[in-house]
């Protein structure tokens, strides 16, 4: 397993693989040829930025059995997705804030996020796995009052999309079985999240095979899994941690 990351200071950014406290620096392109240089840089000497930046922001809704039994929804037949704004990505450590004017709830919600490393179009699911370049930790930010403005119209890229509402990382983790996986939540240190990704709905290469007939998904899209129960709103000054094993921790402010 490999986990590749994205790295910036105040002069320059740069992308390579993290092992324990140091980044070991590549160039190429992190989709295509990447190339060690021999180059080492100290992980406390750098901020991680957002690992990838995408051209498409993908969510899934209601894709967790336990979570459509609980609720009573029906499991779907085809994956339930929206379109998070591509300007809602932020890395780890940065801060989640409310747009100007709300003041709603804004909730967190834990997942797992598929990177593409390779076009995809019509795919089975064979060719749908191959495509997936890693796996990363995603928290799909929601300010819950905005879905509801306009009773005609459900507002999902508006109450998702918000800058700062796609916090990612800390980096993409390649090589990494989802089939065992947990996700794990943490508020202000107290877990509320911790679900399996074996229950999904519809798992990683079906999620992708099925977009992929109808949208070209490209290196470097992302597309998060959804979420599981223990969603819950966020004070000012709270603490969110998106845990997963083998990736690492996600961890940002929420400014309010």
């Amino acid at each position: 397993m490999t986990l590749w990351v994205r790295y910036g200071d105040d002069h320059a950014e740069g992308f390579g693989t993290l092992e324990d406290t140091t980044i070991a620096v590549h160039a190429g392109t992190m989709f295509g040829e990447a190339t060690p240089t021999g180059a080492t840089v100290p992980l406390g000497s750098v901020r991680l930025l957002p690992p990838v930046r995408p051209a498409k922001f993908i969510g899934l809704w209601n894709n967790f059995h336990s979570v459509a039994a609980a609720q009573g929804w029906a499991v779907p037949d085809y994956p339930l997705h929206f379109l998070k704004a591509p300007s809602a990505i932020v890395g780890p450590e940065a801060e989640i804030c409310a747009p100007s004017g709300y003041d709603g709830r804004v909730m967190f919600e834990g997942e797992l996020g598929i990177v593409i490393g390779a076009r995809c179009k019509d795919a089975d699911e064979t060719a749908a796995e191959a495509a997936i370049f890693g796996y990363t930790c995603v928290n799909d930010v929601t300010a819950a009052g905005l879905f509801g403005d306009n009773p005609k119209f459900e507002q999902w890229a508006r109450a998702k999309g918000c800058d700062t509402f796609g916090p990612i990382g800390p980096g993409i983790a390649t090589g990494l079985d989802w089939r065992g996986l947990t996700v794990r939540t943490l508020l202000n240190g107290r877990e509320r999240q911790n679900y399996p990704v074996s229950d999904m709905i519809f798992p990683p290469p079906t999620i992708v095979s099925l977009l992929s007939r109808e949208m070209t998904l490209h290196p470097g899209d992302l597309i998060t899994c959804g979420t599981a129960a223990g969603i819950l709103p966020m004070r000012p000054g709270a603490v969110v941690e998106v845990v997963i094993e083998g990736i690492g921790t996600l961890r940002n402010t929420y400014a309010g």
